[in-house]
């Protein structure tokens, strides 16, 4: 049996620091206009996670399990991580080398075609999904007034978490979302990698072919 987890190491970024970093976040294409800079951006504490609609139609059993496993480590330190004001950056013993960036869930006010306006998980989703799991609110950064001209790449799933399904793998040819423009999804896409490399995992390519782009 492996030993349990361990925190290395923390560093925090302070709420103010986070929201102005988050502010220049850009589209991976459109010409990758900073995408939230006349937005308003402010950091929700104790945030409901079912008022948040995920795009995504599936959570990675592992990926939550690795999520809860890190918030029992974190509040050995006193810090919890459904309660974040700010953000972090840790180092684990899993692999003492690697930074991990670990910010509250994005989420963002979005139009969807059929009329509603609701506020859209677009960064964060697992992480959502384990505060869930465990009946727990979530601090979020909940970001309005998007520019209509660059919605989320995404539609909101119709049923909301009630569509997304729990998987130990990705199979293939798993559609994992509902693009709007399926031709060139990915020029919507926000890159918060840039800002806090490593936020957004890479994850198994499984969309159909002709959503290879």
């Amino acid at each position: 049996m492996s030993d349990p987890l361990s925190i290395l190491s923390v560093d925090t970024i302070d709420e103010a620091t986070l929201l102005a970093k988050l502010r220049r976040t850009r589209l991976r294409g459109l010409g990758e206009p900073e995408v939230y800079a006349r937005s308003r951006i402010e950091l929700v504490p104790g945030f409901d996670p079912e008022a948040v609609v995920p795009a995504q139609r599936y959570v990675l059993n592992d990926t939550v399990d690795k999520i809860l496993e890190i918030r029992s480590a974190l509040v050995e330190l006193s810090i919890d991580l459904f309660a974040l004001d700010g953000a972090l950056l840790i180092r684990t013993s899993d692999d003492p080398d690697v930074v991990i960036p670990l910010l509250p869930p994005i989420a963002e006010e979005s139009h969807e075609p059929d009329g509603r306006t609701c506020l859209l998980a677009n960064d964060g989703m697992h992480r959502i999904w384990a505060a869930r799991s465990v009946g727990s609110p979530i601090s979020i950064v909940r970001v309005l007034d998007v520019p209509v001209e660059y919605p989320y790449y995404a539609l909101a799933l119709p049923n909301g978490w009630a569509d997304v399904t729990p998987l130990d793998e990705l199979p293939d040819g798993f559609e994992k979302k509902t693009y709007r423009n399926p031709d060139n999804y990915k020029a919507l896409f926000r890159d918060f990698n840039a800002l806090f490399p490593g936020v957004q995992a890479q994850r198994k390519r499984s969309n159909p072919s002709h959503l290879s782009a």
